[in-house]
């Protein structure tokens, strides 16, 4: 293959198995505000979603401005409390980004979480040097669904949209790697087929998976 290809990650639920430990910090969280939200509100509401939008839907009010950086850093310093001592990748994940990187595949991350949470996590998983592209909440004005994490790694990269090839877990990661004009995998850590838009590949971990497994689904 002669042409530049990209993979781009999202974090929650597609490096790590972060979901449920974003639940038990938001659980507290909401917990201190005499708040319980059920299960599926989480998978609806939660999974995917900006702070912005989780902590404005719940609260049932425009959170916004200091305010929602303020909820912010009592939520993600509840999630990375908790999260630390269980920080682990999805199975087989370090392996086939080794296998990405030594057949020249470009490399990159693109998480609507804070950059606080991504340095945790790359902390521990040794991939940071192999990323051209790291992004996380703090760098778009528009959240997933928007395409804007996508179109920035790619021109971050410097390979075309349509040779960019995205891992997501949930619909609105899914539907912003779309609308950008790429290629998803969808990775099945927090929901079903179902209740995702259409992918080229669905997975459950990283296991079965290899450069020569994907390079089909480039363009």
């Amino acid at each position: 293959m002669n042409k530049e290809v990209a993979v781009i990650f999202d974090m929650d639920g597609v490096i790590c198995h972060t979901n449920p430990y974003h639940s038990l910090a938001f659980r507290d969280f909401f917990s201190a505000r005499n708040l319980t939200p059920t299960d599926e509100e989480f998978a609806r509401h939660m999974f995917g979603k900006s702070n912005s939008y989780i902590l404005t839907h719940f609260l049932k009010r425009p959170i916004t401005g200091n305010e929602l950086l303020e909820m912010e850093e009592e939520k993600e310093s509840l999630f990375r409390k908790i999260y630390e001592p269980h920080i682990e990748p999805i199975a087989g994940f370090v392996a086939f980004v080794n296998d990405l990187k030594n057949n020249s595949v470009k490399l990159g991350v693109a998480t609507s979480a804070p950059y606080a949470n991504l340095d945790l996590i790359l902390g521990k998983i040794n991939i940071r040097e192999m990323l051209g592209s790291v992004m996380a909440s703090e760098d778009v004005k528009k959240h997933k669904p928007d395409p804007e994490v996508y179109l920035s790694s790619a021109a971050n990269l410097g390979v075309p949209t349509q040779q960019c090839l995205v891992f997501e877990d949930s619909f609105s990661g899914i539907s912003a790697a779309l609308n950008a004009g790429m290629q998803v995998v969808g990775v099945l850590s927090s929901h079903t087929k179902d209740e995702l838009p259409p992918c080229s590949l669905y997975i459950n971990d990283y296991t079965e998976l290899s450069y020569a497994s994907i390079s089909h689904l480039f363009k």
